[in-house]
């Protein structure tokens, strides 16, 4: 069955609100309806004052000075940023897990009734199994660093438990399932590497600063790996979400 027409509508305004512009194929196909309904519903709503510029065959986007409530969120949807959240603060450092349930606190609190109480009642948690509490610390200054664009020293022991440091440059950080990795640019080697971050004994965030250099940012890395998978025959579904690779 499909969506009631006035949430298809509201749907709508939100798909054209994300994009810089938006075709009437590409909405059609989104919310599995015709172009000719799309080309319908947005007339409909230019009509009623909502600023969607545009037409047919052209593609649309919404003018400024619109906006909608933000919280309009359906039960599903609240029901689905639940899960999230309690999967995701087992693995998240102690700051960005915290900052996770303030946010979801204020979301569910201007929900409807209807959709607070089912969101609430969702019957899926996520048992405290994450990193332990020396790598969730670990985790929050690499990431910090990340942002600050700080260099870091670290203390690494390796899978083959070898005792190494490093001054890097943090680029991003990496979760795979059950384990975080450190991407980052390795002054000492000159190059990049990957490092667990569980497997970081010791880390400090060092006051110097560093700026992208060509050869040296994460998306020459990610290209780089893109290019490793490319040559080792990997199918291209591989190539495309490929990403720094496990540690080193």
């Amino acid at each position: 069955m499909g969506m009631r027409r006035a949430d298809r509508l509201f749907h709508l305004i939100q798909l054209i609100r994300g994009r810089r512009l938006t075709t009437a194929a590409w909405l059609a196909g989104r919310l599995e309806v015709s172009e000719r309904t799309i080309y319908r519903d947005v007339a409909d709503l230019q009509h009623q004052g909502v600023p969607i510029e545009g037409e047919a065959g052209m593609g649309y986007r919404l003018g400024a000075g619109f906006d909608l409530p933000p919280m309009m969120f359906t039960q599903d949807e609240a029901k689905a940023l639940v899960a999230s959240v309690r999967i995701a603060q087992g693995w998240l450092d102690t700051a960005l897990s915290q900052n996770a349930q303030d946010a979801l606190g204020k979301i569910i609190s201007v929900l409807p009734v209807e959709a607070r109480v089912a969101a609430e009642a969702l019957a899926v948690y996520a048992p405290a199994v994450g990193l332990p509490e020396h790598a969730l610390r670990t985790l929050q200054t690499l990431r910090e660093s990340t942002q600050t664009r700080n260099k870091v020293f670290i203390q690494y022991r390796d899978l083959s438990e070898k005792a190494s440091e490093r001054t890097l440059r943090p680029l991003g950080c990496f979760y795979w399932g059950k384990v975080w990795t450190l991407a980052a640019w390795c002054e000492h080697r000159e190059d990049f590497r990957s490092f667990r971050v569980d497997r970081v004994t010791y880390v400090r965030r060092l006051d110097e600063q560093f700026r992208d250099e060509p050869g040296r940012t994460l998306a020459d890395l990610t290209r780089l790996d893109q290019a490793r998978a490319r040559e080792r025959g990997l199918p291209p579904e591989y190539i495309q979400a490929a990403a720094p690779s496990a540690s080193r």
